[in-house]
């Protein structure tokens, strides 16, 4: 019966068993999408990612992106994830300090700052606006009071991956939140176009963070890379980031804390960047 080597790393984080954790296959070439599909279902992580070849001369390797549920046309902590990997399995030369990634969305620049744990940039692709949602309506999805939200209009972005932003006022409120299922089919009437609902509070640091993805079958992500670029163009424009350099907090509630480092750049450019753990070396039989 044929093996299947991969690893499982903690993206976002320097510390074990904290931050994302993520399986990645260094080689998928023999893999069909079904069965990559059902791989993300047995493992039962946020995403699993199967690195292939690239179909493009410009990129160093294609990922595919799988939740347990569905194919992704971009995730954040993948991206990471899979950057390091590619750097120790030797696929990128570990030396290499820019080098770009072929995904469902387009190519995804990548940047590495070198170190004993090199820090691993990526480059936001183009957000989207969506909606502007009730403030009201929030309120109920999350069993909160409406005294637990700033006074900022609740909004759709997406950089491949939509997300509704709903600003609280303080890292109790984020904590208490929690999705009412009766209410959320209010904010999304269609769950075959699934949204993820993402609540943040505004820190002298940052962001603190929480991020809800029910209907890709994650009950609640403990960091998330793709929404990170669109969360500091939210707080950008309503006045809420601390800098042009700052980290949002993820994944405290859950047991899995998270930094997202964020750099807005002079060009409007959104970069999110990351420290990743390695954790397990394993084959799977099938």
């Amino acid at each position: 019966m044929p093996t299947h080597r991969y690893r499982v790393v903690d993206v976002f984080t320097l510390h074990a068993l904290e931050g994302n954790p993520l399986a990645v296959f260094p080689d998928a070439t023999t893999l069909s999408e079904a069965a990559m599909q059902s791989i993300a279902k047995e493992l039962n992580l946020s995403e699993t990612v199967f690195l292939l070849p690239p179909t493009r001369p410009d990129c160093a390797a294609r990922l595919r992106i799988f939740t347990p549920t569905r194919e992704m046309l971009f995730a954040g902590h993948p991206t990471v994830g899979a950057s390091y990997v590619l750097l120790e399995e030797g696929i990128v030369p570990r030396n290499c300090v820019t080098f770009t990634l072929e995904e469902k969305i387009g190519p995804v620049p990548i940047r590495v700052e070198p170190g004993d744990r090199p820090l691993i940039w990526l480059t936001t692709p183009a957000i989207a606006e969506g909606a502007i949602y009730d403030r009201n309506t929030c309120t109920r999805a999350l069993g909160l009071g409406p005294d637990d939200l700033l006074d900022i209009p609740p909004q759709l972005l997406s950089a491949g991956n939509p997300n509704i932003y709903i600003a609280l006022k303080d890292k109790a409120a984020v904590d208490r939140a929690w999705l009412v299922a009766t209410e959320m089919a209010q904010l999304n009437p269609n769950p075959s176009e699934p949204v993820c609902v993402f609540v943040f509070a505004p820190t002298p640091d940052g962001a603190y963070s929480r991020m809800f993805a029910p209907e890709h079958g994650i009950a609640e992500d403990p960091a998330t890379g793709s929404a990170t670029g669109p969360l500091a163009a939210y707080m950008q424009r309503h006045g809420l980031a601390p800098h042009t350099r700052f980290v949002s907090e993820q994944g405290t509630k859950m047991g899995r804390r998270s930094f997202l480092h964020i750099h807005i750049r002079d060009t409007g450019q959104i970069d999110v960047g990351g420290y990743v753990t390695p954790l397990v070396e394993a084959t799977m039989t099938l």
